[in-house]
């Protein structure tokens, strides 16, 4: 198996329809050895039984149903272990992410990053800001990660987007614990300091369309900063990486 993409969801049936037949002619132009892994945290809106109806037209799809919802990090390690490929991708299921995007990451893998992050705030990314929502929204997220890059030291400028390729024995070897979308951090965090490649390339981000977003950013982001400072402390300074 060459690729396996891995897809957290909660509640979107009226995303997912329109998602995995993207990523289906997407993916299919870089190899025929692929597979999706949807993880759903039990949806009462019947994502699962769409995803179980997809895979009876493409036959790749394996849907794994989580009774516990533990959070987006617990939902991506579950994913991300199931895998069979060589390269991992993980997206959000909203749409925010062009699927096409996904051969720019393929791309950075090819040519020797061990991980790859679809960035939102590179210089010649394309972030929606159509309205004072999703202005407010782009404005927390850039000047966040900002700090997070002088904080770290990691030369990147989006460390919270769910859009990564990472190469499965790099996945392997990083072992995350984080249940929450703090992970998405960890992730990097680890991946750099253990010395591996990490790249990044930037990708187009749209506001989602359909359902509402599981991000509480008021709840989020003081957890985000305060795992960023345990992780730069314990990795970085005391060089503990387990």
């Amino acid at each position: 198996m060459k690729v396996s993409i891995v897809i957290p969801t909660y509640n979107e049936v009226e995303n997912i329809g329109t998602l995995i037949p993207e990523i289906e002619a997407t993916i299919s132009t870089y190899t025929d050895q692929f597979e999706i892994l949807v993880v759903d945290d039990s949806s009462p809106d019947g994502t699962g039984d769409s995803v179980i109806h997809l895979n009876e037209k493409y036959g790749n799809i394996r849907l794994i149903s989580r009774e516990k919802k533990e959070g987006i990090g617990a939902a991506l390690r579950h994913g991300y272990d199931e895998t069979k490929g060589e390269i991992i991708i993980s997206t959000d299921a909203d749409l925010s992410f062009d699927p096409k995007d996904m051969l720019r990451l393929l791309h950075i893998i090819d040519n020797g990053a061990d991980l790859v992050v679809g960035s939102r705030h590179k210089n010649s990314s394309n972030y929606e800001k159509s309205n004072p929502k999703t202005f407010l929204k782009w404005a927390t997220s850039y000047f966040g990660n900002k700090l997070v890059n002088t904080v770290s030291g990691v030369k990147v400028n989006d460390f919270s987007a769910n859009f990564r390729a990472i190469k499965a024995d790099t996945w392997k070897s990083i072992k995350t614990k984080d249940n929450t979308n703090s992970i998405l951090l960890e992730m990097i965090l680890k991946t750099h300091y253990k010395g591996f490649n990490v790249k990044e390339v930037s990708v187009v981000f749209k506001d989602r369309l359909y359902g509402e977003s599981k991000l509480n950013l008021t709840r989020e982001a003081p957890k985000f900063f305060l795992k960023l400072i345990t992780y730069v402390w314990r990795y970085r300074i005391l060089r503990k990486i387990d």
